[in-house]
């Protein structure tokens, strides 16, 4: 996200915590997100209509008018005003238009969650969710497959999660599905998770051990991390027998590999190197 974008999202950002607020916070998180992840789509899909919401050389004010004549009679009173106040922002890209409300669609249902506790929950279950996509090549290939329609994709996703996943999550991942601009159900799914762990101020780490590690091990090293990176961490575990013992974290980009497998494998590559 580079500065420009930051700081025209940070000003769009206010648009949802000032929808979300009104009336004194009776609009509904849940509600609000699906439609404005609708108009998110219906923005992605009319190249017309996403160049008129993006034109530069049209006052702000004059955008976020166009929006609301669009809109009107057609989704909430908080919706419209969460869309007015994203277009009225300057983008360098016309395609941010969408990419900003899919990403205030999805704190908007991360509110829905925290409202109810369940902020942690939704975060482990996309959590898991994304490694059984990984680990199931059949259906990473059916959530991606482009041929498909996206409501069979979205049906396929809520039969899988909808019986004992939460309920912010199941949308979430249906979302993610029906990804914008062509977007990979990965990586929209990643993105997801990465304002999740944002909005509780923490980063998240992908612990990878050969046996579930007690509460005890993850609490000594979900404070070992927080002490090194300076704020809270979050343990994601992956139980994988092939690391044979140790344990290998992730966080961002940084991999600390300390699993018996790796050392063998720096051993047998230094004496054959």
């Amino acid at each position: 996200m580079d500065s420009a974008y930051r700081r025209a999202y940070h000003s769009a950002h206010e648009a949802l915590g000032q929808a979300l607020a009104h009336d004194g916070g009776s609009i509904d998180p849940a509600r609000l997100a699906d439609e404005v992840w609708a108009v998110a789509r219906l923005v992605d899909g009319n190249a017309a209509l996403r160049r008129s919401l993006a034109d530069p050389s049209r006052e702000g004010s004059d955008r976020a008018s166009l929006a609301e004549k669009v809109l009107a009679g057609k989704v909430s009173h908080g919706t419209v005003h969460v869309v007015k106040g994203v277009v009225a922002q300057r983008w360098s890209d016309p395609g941010a238009v969408g990419t900003a409300l899919q990403r205030l669609g999805v704190e908007s249902q991360l509110e829905h969650a925290e409202r109810h506790g369940r902020l942690t929950q939704v975060e482990d279950e996309l959590f898991r969710f994304s490694r059984i996509v990984e680990g199931t090549p059949d259906l990473q290939a059916a959530l991606s497959d482009r041929r498909a329609q996206d409501s069979a994709k979205r049906s396929l996703v809520e039969r899988l999660l909808s019986i004992k996943a939460a309920p912010e999550t199941v949308s979430l991942a249906v979302q993610a599905v029906a990804g914008l601009r062509g977007a990979r159900f990965d990586r929209s799914l990643r993105a997801f998770l990465e304002q999740a762990s944002e909005r509780q101020q923490q980063v998240n780490a992908v612990v990878t051990s050969a046996i579930p590690l007690t509460e005890a091990q993850l609490e000594t090293l979900r404070s070992a991390l927080s002490r090194q990176y300076g704020r809270q961490v979050h343990t994601n575990v992956v139980i994988d027998s092939d690391v044979v013992g140790g344990i290998r974290v992730e966080i961002g980009d940084e991999v600390v590999d300390g699993t018996i497998s790796h050392r063998l494998a720096e051993a047998h590559r230094r004496m054959t190197g």
